[in-house]
């Protein structure tokens, strides 16, 4: 039996996608910070044609039925998926926290030795060098595994266990980390932006 998916977000905490002044994500943010951004000037909106709104002309774009959007004292306005950032041009490159979530992420819920996706609550982190033999917790020492997998390997490396790793455990890059943070809910006007970020070949 999967796991329970919590309910998507709407309204003011729909996720929003921030671009820097050369087209490049650089984070996911809510609804309620991207309407500041954009009422503050600091930002204008891309539509699914990329044209650019400011914070008056997007407020006077009829909202669609078929658009998320809010209703204001003026009418309902609709919610951004794509900011555009006018005065910023880094990428950051903050690493993303290691943690129980993120592995079973980046992993995709699945064992990373039978390849079954049993739901959150029969999954375990696993050390690949066990923690007894030195194994330290870190992203290219963690993998998503099964209870039943688990325990079969038990103290074991993979190879003593004789069991295989569907693939080899890495630290997400900034793509797939800000992929990661977009996994709940993600709109396929994000897709062009994140899309670009990966290069050819790169390790998922």
């Amino acid at each position: 039996m999967g796991s329970r998916t919590p309910a998507p977000r709407t309204g003011l905490d729909s996720p929003v996608l921030v671009l820097n002044r050369g087209y490049q994500p650089v984070r996911i943010t809510d609804a309620r910070n991207g309407f500041a951004l954009l009422y503050l000037g600091r930002a204008r909106v891309l539509d699914a044609n990329f044209e650019p709104y400011d914070f008056p002309a997007w407020a006077r774009r009829p909202a669609s039925p078929l658009e998320e959007s809010i209703g204001t004292v003026r009418g309902r306005i609709c919610v951004p998926r794509v900011l555009l950032l006018d005065g910023y041009n880094r990428v950051p490159r903050a690493p993303l926290r290691l943690s129980r979530r993120h592995v079973y992420m980046r992993d995709d819920y699945t064992c990373q030795y039978c390849a079954q996706r049993p739901g959150i609550k029969e999954l375990n982190l696993d050390h690949v060098m066990p923690r007894s033999r030195g194994g330290r917790s870190s992203w290219e020492n963690l993998v998503t595994s099964c209870r039943r997998c688990n325990l079969e390997k038990g103290r074991s490396t993979p190879e003593e266990a004789g069991m295989r790793l569907l693939k080899r455990p890495v630290r997400p890059s900034w793509s797939l980390a800000l992929s990661l943070a977009a996994q709940r809910r993600r709109f396929v006007e994000w897709e062009p932006f994140l899309a670009a970020m990966a290069p050819a070949g790169e390790a998922e």
